[in-house]
């Protein structure tokens, strides 16, 4: 089976575009879904990814299916589906899957479970006209004649007789998408989808396209900035910063000499006027 999504039927409404055109509308609620699990032609014998989608508590679960998600460190989920792929590096365990990969105007394939009607007789199931209804034609609604003569005297395969009607796989092929609310994981298809409302559906388109798709909306690794390289010094000019860091270490090794205490000014007056004193007691 091709790539796709699980989601489920809303019910149907009718929008209108800009001329004025009514659009009747299936509304689906798509994803997210989780990879649950990965199968690969090495180890499995096949390539294929198992996808599931909606939260379940993990009580309502039996212990299989419960250590199923255990075991990869997974929320337990209520549907399971499994697609095969093509390339196998596009999908890891853990790996969501959205509504994103979808674009208005793709065609899509939606597969679903038909509505149960029970046991149903043949102008119901089939459509035939039946028999006339006035009285006594005895032949209003039964199915008539079926059989043979005494050679062979079997009933053939695939005559179309009462039974269980609906409750049925069906898919409804090359719907358009005509609108997507990614806030609110929400798809718009053109005409209608198989199933009752609240029931499953499998939204699919084939599987070089889907790849294509989750291989686009995978986030892109950011380029490594490379460390631009240093500009190396020129021979010579090492040579003179290595001069020049010698002397530097030299003089501050070396004390200085011959520096002359120079006294403060106001000392120099002080000195002046006791020497005039001595000099008048002298005389």
């Amino acid at each position: 089976m091709p790539g796709g999504l699980l989601g489920t039927k809303l019910g149907m409404t009718q929008i209108y575009d800009e001329s004025g055109t009514c659009t009747p509308v299936t509304v689906l609620q798509v994803g997210p879904c989780t990879v649950v699990q990965k199968k690969t032609a090495k180890e499995d014998g096949y390539a294929a990814v198992q996808i599931g989608y909606q939260e379940l508590d993990e009580k309502k679960l039996n212990k299989p299916r419960r250590g199923h998600f255990q075991v990869r460190k997974l929320k337990p989920l209520r549907y399971l589906q499994e697609f095969h792929i093509r390339n196998e590096g596009l999908y890891e365990v853990g790996q969501t899957l959205s509504i994103a990969l979808l674009q208005v105007g793709d065609r899509v394939d939606i597969v679903g479970t038909s509505k149960g009607k029970g046991f149903q007789g043949v102008m119901r199931r089939h459509g035939h006209s039946g028999g006339p209804g006035a009285h006594g034609s005895r032949f209003h609604r039964i199915p008539g004649s079926i059989g043979q003569c005494t050679h062979p005297g079997e009933v053939a395969k695939g005559t179309k007789l009462p039974g269980r009607m609906g409750g049925q796989r069906v898919t409804t092929r090359h719907l358009t998408v005509v609108g997507i609310r990614e806030a609110e994981n929400r798809l718009l298809v053109r005409g209608a989808v198989p199933g009752p409302n609240d029931g499953l559906v499998f939204i699919r388109f084939g599987n070089g396209d889907f790849e294509k798709r989750v291989e686009g909306n995978q986030p892109k690794e950011a380029p490594a900035e490379e460390a631009a390289p240093k500009e190396e010094a020129a021979p010579e000019a090492k040579e003179e910063k290595k001069v020049e860091a010698k002397e530097k270490s030299a003089k501050e090794a070396k004390p200085e000499k011959n520096i002359k205490e120079e006294k403060p000014a106001s000392e120099e007056k002080k000195a002046k006027p006791e020497k005039a004193k001595e000099e008048s007691k002298d005389a």
